[in-house]
């Protein structure tokens, strides 16, 4: 099972916000759109990081005053860990547990074509691992 499967089931949608957007915008947008993460753009070129609201708590328990003053820019990850359609789930199980992240963009090409959770990627093998008993437990009844 790959990656493109989650898609298809999921869908391809990433909500973006915008470099300079403040910390409060970001999150009443994770709110809104009942997501941990978001892509952080600087216009129409390829994401300059990814934003979570682990970031943001982890900001506000530092220092709480500053938070408001603070932009997308200023809190996101930079670094970005991503998958291509064709990744297998244990792959990008695999890179999340070894990086320590919860969200893995999806790229082909240069291209953002979705973004997975950890979440959807458990629920993904949870899946496999029902259809699988399923089978197995009717082809001992059938057979």
């Amino acid at each position: 099972m790959t990656i493109a499967s989650i898609l298809r089931n999921k869908g391809r949608e990433v909500t973006t916000v915008e470099a300079g957007q403040s910390l409060p915008e970001v999150a009443r947008t994770l709110v809104r759109h009942r997501i941990g993460a978001v892509l952080v753009r600087g216009g129409e070129g390829p994401p300059l990081g990814i934003l979570s609201e682990r970031d943001i708590v982890r900001l506000f328990a530092e220092d709480e005053a500053t938070v408001d003053s603070l932009t997308a820019a200023d809190a996101m990850t930079k670094v970005l860990h991503t998958v291509t359609p064709d990744t297998p789930i244990t792959t990008a199980l695999e890179l999340m547990t070894d990086r320590r992240v919860r969200h893995l963009p999806v790229l082909d090409g240069d291209r953002v074509v979705g973004i997975v959770s950890i979440g959807d990627l458990v629920k993904a093998r949870i899946d496999a691992a029902v259809g699988e008993a399923e089978a197995l437990k009717e082809y001992v009844t059938t057979g």
